[in-house]
């Protein structure tokens, strides 16, 4: 039996020119940062993860080194504890999925009981543009094969932001499935403003569901467990959420409650692979949808891909987020770190037969990249 002898963490970070303005921050980032942990065991073998910082994991890394990287449900409920005293610590769960993978010779979707690799993908965009520029960026993810989009809200007014759905409904007709993102479960550090009340995402919603948009996302604050209960009665249309929620009894409360119809954790950001997986299937056995968010590099992207592809499958997510809006964000750019970005093919993707998650990193460009620090700035 193999045991784990290393964790190695490193900071990269990509100048952005131009920058990216994405919508959730007001200050266009100059650059991209992406943390790689690599964890290795005995025999040779070595898993990769990518998902949020890591910074002082080298103080919880003794409770890794010589354990079976096979026993990823200790794994697990360690690096919970470890999110409780310090920052997300969940890259370690995908590195440590990628690795069983290499060991046993699988892929990571495989191992997780998945039957087909092929997922449907909606093309995800991040920059507020003018009204028509919106109705062209509509129009290449029509070109690149999508059948689906999602808009950000956040713009100086509400009627704004409405205003774009309705001229590239107007422009492309039902062409494309739309989904809408009003960001209200979260808050960047610097940002009070208080999250809309169910009055005001209510009245979103009908004006939404009158443009045939498919889902409504983040419409309230991410705890707002009566709110939701609330609003689902009130509204026609899906409500998503669940990409910044953290805790196991935190999604408990929201599928009991039936808060969402629409289920979009991240496993580089909460419970990993291994507590994701348990809740994607209970949401699906509850009739709902399970999509993870995936908004980061291409390897958070595979993790995520994979737990959907090896838990619900196509059936069970009907959509899975591609993050692509150029040219501010390129596939290029997203997945610097990797060897062969992660590219669509007449919106679809499938995953490879290759053992873990079949990733390469591009090593010369992570040394060039190499920083001690990750930030956007």
């Amino acid at each position: 039996m193999s045991e784990i002898v290393a964790i190695e963490i490193t900071h990269h970070q990509l100048l952005l020119d131009p920058p990216f303005p994405a919508s959730w921050d007001p200050k266009p980032r100059t650059k991209f940062p992406v943390t790689i942990v690599r964890v290795r065991d005995s025999e040779g073998h070595e898993g990769i993860g990518s998902g949020d910082v890591m910074y002082g994991f080298a103080d919880y890394a003794q409770y890794f080194i010589g354990e079976d990287p096979l026993a990823l449900a200790q794994h697990a409920a360690r690096l919970a504890n470890i999110e409780f005293h310090a920052g997300r610590p969940w890259p370690l769960d995908v590195a440590l999925w990628d690795l069983a993978g290499k060991i046993q010779d699988r892929p990571v979707w495989q191992l997780l009981g998945g039957t087909s690799p092929h997922l449907r993908l909606y093309a995800s965009s991040a920059v507020h543009r003018p009204v028509s520029d919106m109705v062209s960026a509509a129009q290449r993810v029509i070109d690149g094969g999508f059948q689906a989009m999602k808009v950000r809200f956040g713009r100086p007014s509400i009627d704004d932001d409405l205003a774009v759905v309705s001229a590239i409904r107007d422009a492309h007709g039902d062409a494309l499935t739309l989904m809408v993102d009003c960001n209200q479960a979260w808050r960047m550090p610097w940002d009070t403003t208080r999250p809309w009340d169910v009055d005001m995402a209510a009245s979103v919603a009908a004006r939404l569901h009158d443009e045939g948009v498919f889902w409504i996302e983040e419409p309230l604050h991410r705890g707002d467990y009566v709110g939701y209960e609330e609003l689902r009665k009130r509204v026609g249309i899906k409500v998503a959420g669940g990409e910044m929620t953290r805790e196991p009894y935190e999604f408990r409360e929201l599928l009991q409650r039936n808060c969402l119809d629409v289920f979009q954790p991240d496993c580089v950001c909460s419970q990993g692979i291994t507590g994701l997986a348990t809740l994607a299937r209970e949401v699906a056995a509850a009739g709902h949808i399970f999509t993870p968010h995936t908004w980061g590099n291409g390897i958070g992207m595979l993790a995520n891909l994979h737990l959907a592809a090896g838990t619900v499958g196509q059936a069970g997510s009907q959509w899975v987020e591609y993050p692509f809006d150029p040219p501010e964000w390129s596939v290029a750019r997203r997945d610097y770190p990797l060897a062969a970005p992660l590219e669509a093919n007449n919106g679809w993707i499938e995953l490879s037969d290759e053992p873990g998650l079949g990733l390469r990193l591009d090593e010369t460009v992570l040394a060039a990249t190499l920083s001690a620090e990750a930030t956007f700035s």
